[in-house]
Formats: structure tokens, C-alpha cells, sequence
């Protein structure tokens, strides 16, 4: 702790800084999974807000003053980040559905640990393997540095979440589809081929059990191409969460204390 900052300002900062820290591991990408124990999430962001105290504290603009508008804004800018960055796992739930109604796995279902409900098998199999390219892409790492430069962005007590803000995150979320669908887009068209290609083939025979190889030829095709499309999940995964977490920092800067007019002093 240094020397200009007393005891009653460093636990301010930290207190601050652990508000806005808990809201990203509380969302965001893997930092959110149930696989993750709690008392060691509780540890990490205690730690990482206790070296980040004297660090924030100590910029300009920064209120270590522990008020509610301060303690609101810490945790408007923690969900800013967690809330749009979630919208990857939500487009892999989402793609993982759309390949699993193509596969005929519609019914089978399994209860996701971090929402508790039905999710179906295959949107379990995408957000498993999302967050495999996350771990080895490191893209936690880079989520962490963009969280410490928010502070420069939205110093300590500063932050006033707007309604842009809210309707930015809601119009990204709509992006979540068209996301999916690509993702989804190549075992789609394979699975739709082999649908037209059996349709063909039974007007031609009908004595031909179409039913009967619709589904076990369907399911082949489209793990085949989902295997062969595995080499592109990385940069397609890259992009999307450096494209969330432009927004997150957009978001953050525009309405921080550093764009407004006057704030600050």
C-alpha cells in the first residue's frame, strides 16, 4: 500500500474494486462456471482487488468514497462486461441447438449446472468445447487486462450506467442468432443435402425405406462435417468474443467520467 494512502481509502478503493471485479467473474466467460468453486472465485477476486486498490486509487478521477451511487456504478461496469460477454455462451447454446434439431437429438436433454435447467445435448457439447477454445486461445487473460485499463476508461465511483448502454447490450444480443446460424451453417446445409438427396432417391424407389435412412445417414453426414469444421471454431470464437468485448469497453468509456463534460472536476 503506498504511503499517501490511508487505511480508510485503501479498503474504499478495494471495496469499490471488488464490486466491479465480482460482477465480471459472477458473468462472464468460464470465470462463471459452476465447475469453478465458489470460495475459490470469492479468493481470486478478493486478490485481485486487493492488488488493484492502490493501483486505481490512485488515478485521476477516482472516489474511494464508499457511497451508493459509487457501489452501483462499480457493478454497472462488472455486468456491462459479464452480461456481454455471456451472449458467447448463449450463441453456442443456441448453434448447439440448431445442430442437435438437424441431428434428431431434440429430446435428449441435459441439466446445465450454471442455469439449471433442460439444455439440450449438443448445446452442452458447444459450450463445452467454446470454453476449451477460450482456456486455450487465452482469452481469460486478455478479459482480465481489458478489466484492469477499464479503470483509466471508468475510474473508481465515476461510472453511470445509461440507457444506451442497456439498449446497446440488447441489440447485441440480438446478434446472438445470425451468430449461431453461422457457426450452425455448414452442418446445416450438409444435414439439408442429404435430407433432398434421400427425398430424390425415394421418388426414384419407393420401394426405398426413406424414414429408415433419413436419420442414421443425417447424423453421420453432419458429425462428419462438424469434425471437419472444428479447425475454424478458434478464429471464429476470437472474433466473436473480441468483438463482445469491444463493445464491453465501448460502452464503458462512452458513458465513463472521462467522455463526459465537466465530470471529474
Amino acid at each position: 500500500m503506498p504511503h499517501n494512502l490511508d487505511w480508510t481509502a485503501f479498503l474504499g478503493a478495494m471495496t469499490l474494486a471488488l464490486v466491479r471485479v465480482s460482477g465480471i467473474v459472477a458473468f462472464a466467460p468460464f470465470f462463471s462456471s459452476t465447475s469453478l468453486p465458489l470460495r475459490t472465485k470469492a479468493v481470486f477476486a478478493g486478490a485481485v482487488a486487493y492488488l488493484l486498490a492502490p493501483l486505481v486509487a490512485a488515478l485521476p478521477n477516482a472516489q474511494v468514497s464508499l457511497t451508493l451511487s459509487s457501489l452501483v456504478g462499480e457493478l454497472a461496469v462488472g455486468l456491462v462486461y459479464g452480461l456481454v460477454l455471456a451472449l458467447l455462451n448463449e450463441m453456442l447454446l443456441f448453434a448447439g441447438q440448431l445442430v442437435g434439431l438437424q441431428f434428431s437429438f431434440s429430446l435428449v436433454n441435459l441439466l446445465d449446472p450454471a442455469s439449471a435447467i433442460q439444455t439440450p445435448l449438443l448445446g452442452e457439447l458447444f459450450q463445452l468445447m467454446g470454453t476449451l477454445v477460450v482456456l486455450a486461445a487465452g482469452l481469460d487473460r486478455i478479459l482480465l487486462a481489458s478489466m484492469v485499463r477499464s479503470f483509466r476508461a471508468a475510474p473508481l465511483g465515476g461510472y453511470v450506467l445509461a440507457p444506451p448502454s442497456a439498449l446497446a447490450i440488447v441489440r447485441a444480443a440480438g446478434g446472438v442468432f445470425l451468430a449461431a446460424v453461422e457457426l450452425a451453417a455448414p452442418v446445416l446445409a450438409a444435414t439439408l443435402l442429404v435430407e433432398v438427396a434421400v427425398a430424390l432417391m425415394g421418388k426414384l424407389s419407393p420401394q426405398l425405406p426413406v424414414m429408415a435412412l433419413t436419420v442414421p445417414l443425417k447424423t453421420l453426414t453432419g458429425f462428419a462435417i462438424l469434425t471437419g469444421s472444428l479447425a475454424l471454431w478458434p478464429r471464429f470464437i476470437e472474433a466473436r468474443f473480441a468483438g463482445l468485448l469491444d463493445l464491453a469497453e465501448r460502452l464503458i468509456a462512452v458513458h465513463g467520467p472521462a467522455a463526459i463534460p465537466g465530470a471529474g472536476g
